[in-house]
């Protein structure tokens, strides 16, 4: 800010700290379009699987029922494999129901990667059930379900 007086702003400096106030305010609208959903949780499932069966079973999904903060969620995925040549995990993938990106991650695997697991950390937009699904190397597809109540939502701050 340009300064007349020591420590007192000047007509200008006032003025432009205005615009600048008034342009972030005029361009929240257009943030706020930009955090709706790019597809539903069915469209990004299907871009996943395609139009194979997916069965219940074989997955865990270890998520806390209650979320404080949902800005940074601790999430354990583990499916049941011996990930041997034969019998492994190809991929896992965490999908929401309410956040702006239905597919929260999709990780590769292979027999050589020990175990079918994965832990990170999403954000939650809101309350909502998170579904996790496994490909296995026969082809077939697993998942399992988990609702997180959300009391602080994340991604749609503003």
């Amino acid at each position: 800010m340009i300064l007349d007086e020591p420590h007192r702003p000047s007509r200008r400096g006032v003025l432009a700290l205005g615009t600048g106030t008034l342009a972030v305010v005029a361009l929240r609208p257009v943030a706020a379009e930009a955090a709706t959903r790019t597809e539903s949780t069915a469209e990004a499932i299907r871009r996943f699987a395609g139009d194979a069966e997916i069965r219940p079973g074989r997955i865990h999904l270890d998520l806390p029922p209650l979320v404080e903060n949902g800005n940074a969620v601790t999430i354990t995925v583990t499916v049941d494999s011996p990930m041997s040549p034969e019998d492994h995990v190809r991929r896992i993938a965490v999908f929401n129901d309410r956040n702006p990106q239905p597919n929260v991650i999709t990780a590769h695997l292979g027999p050589l990667s020990g175990r079918a697991a994965l832990t990170t950390r999403i954000r939650l937009a809101d309350t909502q059930r998170i579904t996790a699904i496994a490909e296995t190397s026969d082809g077939r597809y697993w998942s399992t379900t988990a609702d997180a109540i959300v009391t602080l939502a994340a991604c749609l701050e503003g």
